[in-house]
């Protein structure tokens, strides 16, 4: 193990030289300090976690909770990739993460009291109930957290913008001549709520009415479901020319059916999902869907966690929209105006 003896001699300083430019002390030049934060990186210098934890009174311990009742979360490339950007952000910043649950070795125990045995510094909360008890005395603990698309007025939140994405979505799809719109969305979560709003909004941008019974409730990653909503759609008299749907591991329920009915996309109807899962850029034709920012989302989750364990004095909580990106594909096509 590379100690800070072995810096020192390396560099030609004193240990307590060496120590000063790795705690970033004043009294050290920059120029110097940068050489020896470079030399012990060459080396493969870990500082001892136990004298450092000593030190700034942290573990350099952050908790993930991450409670999905529909048990397709840690499936779900959006939750994915949110966690894995996360996780690579606070390991190099020196942190570990550990998953958090509601029980430990059997026994029963609330997020806060399973944070406080682990001695967490803090948690990101990535999917749970956000209405449960036990998370709303973790927000308004001492403890710092940061929820991922979900707003406490206790702790920041790192949120995909719904709003925005939508809204460029509608855009396209009214671009292309579509008026005749169905949109199957997931269960009424905060994230589906703003998509709804968008959706209406646009919906009123354009001077369309658009038809409540064609705004059906699914949930999210059930193409199975989706397949049965997008068959009760198809049966009607005059169908949407467009379909959207919650997101686009659902859509390819809708997709099948619609191909087994001997349709084709786009030239018989048009659909369009929502994620830019690596999936969709396999569907043939090119699914059209907007593309979220997992790893802006965690990589800034991650930041603005660690700042508000490492600087509680100055921490303020905020909201922070992450854009995503339409991808227009080619399953929405044209249709006169």
């Amino acid at each position: 193990m590379v100690t800070l003896k072995d810096i020192a001699r390396a560099c030609g300083v004193s240990r307590s030289t060496v120590s000063k430019a790795m705690n970033g002390y004043g009294d050290v030049s920059p120029e110097t300090a940068e050489q020896i934060r470079k030399k012990a990186e060459e080396m493969g210098y870990l500082p001892n976690l136990a004298a450092r934890s000593l030190k700034t009174n942290r573990t350099y311990s952050l908790g993930i909770l991450f409670s999905d009742q529909l048990g397709s979360g840690l499936k779900h490339e959006y939750f994915t990739g949110i966690l894995n950007s996360f996780k690579m952000e606070a390991e190099a910043a020196g942190y570990s993460i550990t998953f958090l649950s509601d029980s430990l070795g059997g026994r029963r125990m609330t997020y806060l009291e399973q944070s406080r045995y682990r001695n967490f510094d803090g948690v990101m909360v990535a999917c749970t109930d956000y209405e449960a008890p036990q998370l709303l005395e973790l927000v308004k603990s001492e403890l710092p957290v940061v929820t991922i698309d979900y707003s406490f007025s206790e702790c920041t939140a790192v949120l995909s913008d719904n709003v925005k994405g939508m809204h460029d979505l509608m855009h396209y799809v009214f671009g292309r001549g579509h008026r005749d719109i169905a949109y199957i969305h997931g269960e009424l979560t905060s994230v589906t709520k703003k998509r709804l709003a968008s959706f209406y909004k646009c919906c009123g941008e354009f001077g369309v009415n658009p038809r409540e019974d064609w705004i059906i409730q699914s949930r999210y990653r059930d193409a199975e479901a989706c397949r049965e909503l997008t068959k009760r759609l198809l049966a009607e008299k005059k169908r949407p020319t467009c379909i959207l749907y919650p997101d686009d591991f659902a859509l390819i329920g809708g997709l099948n059916e619609i191909l087994e009915q001997g349709l084709r996309i786009p030239e018989d109807i048009s659909v369009a999902g929502y994620d830019g899962s690596f999936l969709s850029g396999l569907l043939s034709p090119k699914l059209t869907t907007v593309r979220q920012d997992t790893d802006a989302i965690g990589r800034t989750a991650a930041k603005k966690l660690i700042a508000a364990v490492e600087a509680p004095r100055i921490w303020l909580a905020e909201q922070i929209q992450i854009p995503g990106e339409l991808i227009p594909g080619e399953s929405v096509g044209d249709l006169p105006v």
